[in-house]
């Protein structure tokens, strides 16, 4: 079981970045969330077999075909044991 964290900058929200992730991931049989940040970018966690979440960690280099990938930062962590991939909402800022 692996897990990553993934962090996508570049223009990949209003393009459907997050839907086509999710339906990437259910077709992978990959666990985990996506979310749009605050500050235009769009986290991920793929959660499941090793060659599985590397799978997506690869889709996210490019996103769906109407996104345009500039980085993508990828952080390693301990599995949750997920079971299900759902799109999270964002975590807007209070300004505070």
């Amino acid at each position: 079981m692996a897990r990553k964290r993934v962090v996508v900058s570049g223009d990949v929200q209003g393009v459907f970045f997050r839907d086509t992730c999710r339906r990437t991931a259910l077709q992978n049989g990959v666990a985990g969330w996506v979310r749009n940040l605050p500050d235009r970018t769009v986290e991920a966690v793929f959660e499941g077999d090793p060659e599985r979440v590397e799978k997506m960690v690869e889709w996210a280099q490019h996103g769906p075909p109407t996104a345009i990938v500039d980085a993508v930062s990828v952080k390693e962590e301990q599995p949750e044991g997920l079971t299900a991939f759902e799109i999270r909402p964002t975590p807007w800022s209070s300004g505070t």
